[in-house]
């Protein structure tokens, strides 16, 4: 009997995804474990194998294409003997051009769902995912009042929550005898204009300039959702401090000298993901992430540090980060960063973590308030090491390596002494950095 191969969750949060690249073709023999085809998520592009052997049949879904859902059939796969022309037809998901002008509307006719999709005043279809449909109707909110901020501005959970939040929905509808007289229209809504304004706007006000218009990919859609929603529901306050590195950096110098024999080069990056890991070892009340209602606090020092790649950023975790020596965890990271560049990590390798680092000190940026990935506590902006004029211990001006940085911190999650603790903590360990190694 015919097998369907459906679209494989990658992830413990992945909805949909993008059929980057089919590695059969229609004829051709599978066994469990070939390699099948590459899909990409919002993070990663990752190999799917077969789990079953046979004989693809038919290719339901195009390469390239984007939006596929999870569970969606994407080919069938014959079994010994059967011949694809007796194989009922499989509804295959409706293909969604790898341009994102226009999403595709299904017919009602054709269409698989088990309800009816909700549909604009204007007659145009709102696409939303089955959650946020179901807490709009919970909350009695008008989904064509609500922006969407998943792939082809599809309304996700996050768009209703942040409705619900901000009082951009719509109640629900009052009976005739109640229906206030609507206020005259304006050109814009209040709810429009707080959220900017839309595509066509935006595309009008440029028609007389030339312009090269860039699609947003599934790791872009992703990081302005999820940045948008960190700014808006998460309460951020920012703690500074400079840090003299002149130590730090004559025991770096040191420590490299003597481990040169062996290819170890240790960076300064290496020195302050180990002075937070053990920081928060310090200061255990601020190694926590906020679970809506209520906060985890953490044992071990799970330590996320951003990586920028094309078209966006990764933050690989670095487990038990604080038990690990300096050189074990510059291999680690080296190995991270460079599987991120290739967008090759798997999600366990870039999901969890308390707290994150985000270095643009090698960019030259001498300091800047970086915005906290949820559901981490905080993260450390770190800037650049410059030479400084400082006041010595001894009262006499002198010359000193300084590096800024900024920590975020979730309020919600650590208040503003132990927050102060905290940096207290990683200052201390950068400035005195042979404590480290004890």
């Amino acid at each position: 009997m015919a097998i369907e191969i459906l679209m494989p969750a990658l992830s413990p949060t992945m909805e949909e995804g993008t059929l980057a690249k089919w590695m059969v073709k229609a004829g051709d023999t599978v066994s469990s474990g070939d390699i099948i085809a590459e899909i990409e998520t919002d993070k990663a592009t990752m190999e799917f194998e077969a789990v079953d052997e046979g004989v693809i049949g038919t290719i339901l879904v195009a390469e390239g294409t984007e939006g596929v859902k999870v569970n969606a059939p994407i080919a069938v796969l014959l079994e010994e003997g059967e011949d694809a022309d007796a194989v009922p037809a499989t509804t295959a998901p409706a293909p969604q051009s790898a341009t994102p002008e226009t999403p595709q509307v299904t017919s009602p006719s054709t269409s698989t769902a088990p309800s009816v999709a909700p549909v604009a005043a204007s007659g145009s279809r709102i696409f939303a995912s089955p959650l946020a449909k179901r807490i709009a109707a919970d909350r009695g909110l008008d989904l064509s009042q609500i922006s969407g901020s998943g792939p082809r501005g599809r309304i996700v959970k996050a768009d209703v929550e942040n409705a619900q939040a901000t009082g951009t929905g719509t109640p629900p509808a009052p009976s005739a005898s109640q229906t206030p007289t609507p206020p005259p229209s304006t050109p814009q809504s209040a709810p429009q204009m707080a959220m900017g304004p839309d595509a066509q706007t935006v595309a009008r006000m440029y028609e007389d300039r030339d312009y090269v218009e860039v699609p947003l990919d599934g790791m872009r859609k992703t990081i302005a959702a999820r940045l948008t929603e960190a700014k808006q529901s998460i309460p951020h306050f920012y703690l500074r401090r400079d840090i003299r590195l002149d130590a730090l950096l004559a025991f770096r110098s040191d420590l490299n000298a003597q481990l040169a024999s062996r290819k170890i080069k240790l960076s300064v990056n290496d020195f302050i993901i180990k002075a937070c890991a053990l920081a928060l070892q310090s200061v255990p009340d601020a190694n926590a992430v906020w679970a809506k209602d209520r906060i985890l606090r953490l044992v071990p020092s799970d330590v996320a540090v951003a990586v920028a790649i094309d078209g966006g950023l990764f933050t690989p975790v670095l487990k038990d980060a604080h038990t690990k020596s300096l050189s074990a965890l510059s291999a680690e990271m080296k190995d991270l960063a460079g599987r991120a560049r290739d967008r090759k990590l798997a999600p366990h390798e870039y999901q969890g973590g308390s707290f994150a680092i985000s270095n643009l000190g090698m960019f030259g940026i001498d300091n800047f308030d970086a915005v906290i990935n949820p559901p981490h506590g905080a993260i450390l902006a770190v800037g650049a090491g410059v030479k400084k004029p400082v006041v010595g211990s001894d009262g006499t001006l002198e010359a000193a390596t300084v590096m800024s940085v900024t920590l975020s911190v979730d309020h919600r999650v650590i208040d503003g002494a132990l927050g102060a603790q905290l940096l207290q903590a990683i200052v201390e360990n950068l400035e005195n950095p042979l404590t480290m190694l004890v």
